[in-house]
């Protein structure tokens, strides 16, 4: 199964309108996909230990990436990057040996950061 991570925490993002529209595509293709939303992650997540011994209340998340087939990660550039919260997730999994498809759209000063014309998907890194 595929998982589509929407890749930002920030309250009311766009980025959550877009991962809709994908999930809503992938229905109609009767591909089956899970959906991550980092909005959703455990506060625990976030204290330091959680380098060391991850929470019990991650273990879906984590699951849920390293048990799928593929991810598509819908997420926002943040000057000319990714979200933090999206990078934070990636480094508190074990492993992450995963195809993966991205989707970034930018409207800021950065927009060519990743080569691409803003506000069209891309899949650079």
């Amino acid at each position: 199964m595929l998982t589509l991570i929407v890749g930002t925490n920030r309250p009311g993002s766009n980025m959550r309108k877009v991962a809709n529209h994908v999930e809503e595509i992938y229905r109609e293709l009767n591909v089956p996909l899970h959906v991550l939303d980092l909005a959703k992650l455990p506060s625990e997540i976030f204290t330091p230990t959680s380098y060391s011994q991850k929470p019990k209340s991650f273990e879906p998340f984590a699951d849920a990436v390293l048990k799928s087939s593929g991810l598509i990660v819908v997420t926002p550039e943040y000057n000319g990057g990714m979200p933090g919260v999206l990078k934070y997730f990636i480094d508190m999994l074990k492993y992450f040996r995963r195809a993966l498809n991205t989707a970034r759209f930018a409207s800021s000063a950065w927009p060519q950061a990743c080569g691409a014309p803003c506000g069209r998907s891309s899949n650079c890194n």
